[in-house]
């Protein structure tokens, strides 16, 4: 079994450089909007939604590190100065380890003009409901930056199975390709 934690700020290009990957090495793809998108229009961006979302994550790890699958291709956006989201990272990295599974760590950059321009695509509006008001996610995207720190610092990862990719001039394809041979999954 493998876990490959894809992470990253919003519309650096997790999901779509995800999808890619696990088209040629067989993982499958849980990227994070799969259980926001789902709680999203009956609670809102409430507590009782990310608890929900939470829980349905955990629950999804444990049964998905249990099974026969290859494995497991996650999106996350890591909040790098909030204990909470490294205590989430460190739950997810155990429920799959517990299973003997290998986990990989994939952190990708881009700057901020980038990832404005890549939350306007098509591509990411159709498989994001929750981004298709796009004045209210530009604004979001741009005040989270202003208040979390959303790419680690260097040696901030200890994981021995960490890449970090800077993907603002890679295509999905290229970046992808580059997690499969560093990573020979």
């Amino acid at each position: 079994m493998k876990f490959v934690l894809l992470f990253g700020p919003q519309a650096v290009g997790k999901m779509t450089v995800g999808q890619e990957l696990a088209k040629i090495t067989g993982l499958k793809l849980f990227h994070n909007h799969m259980t926001i998108d789902l709680l999203e229009p009956l609670y809102g961006f409430s507590e009782e939604m990310w608890r929900l979302t939470h829980l349905f994550r955990e629950e999804i790890f444990k049964s998905f590190s249990a099974s026969h699958h290859y494995g497991m291709i996650f999106t996350y956006v890591w909040a790098f100065d909030q204990q909470k989201d490294w205590d989430a990272v460190e739950n997810m990295s155990a429920i799959f380890s517990a299973q003997g599974a290998d986990t990989y760590f994939v952190e990708l950059e881009a700057d901020m003009d980038v990832r404005l321009d890549r939350n306007k695509t098509p591509h990411r509006l159709q498989n994001k409901p929750t981004k298709r008001n796009l004045e209210q996610s530009e604004q979001h995207l741009k005040s989270t930056m202003k208040k979390l720190r959303l790419n680690s610092y260097p040696g901030e990862i200890e994981q021995e199975n960490y890449l970090r990719l800077n993907n603002e001039q890679l295509t999905p394809e290229i970046a992808a390709q580059m997690i499969k041979e560093h990573f020979n999954l």
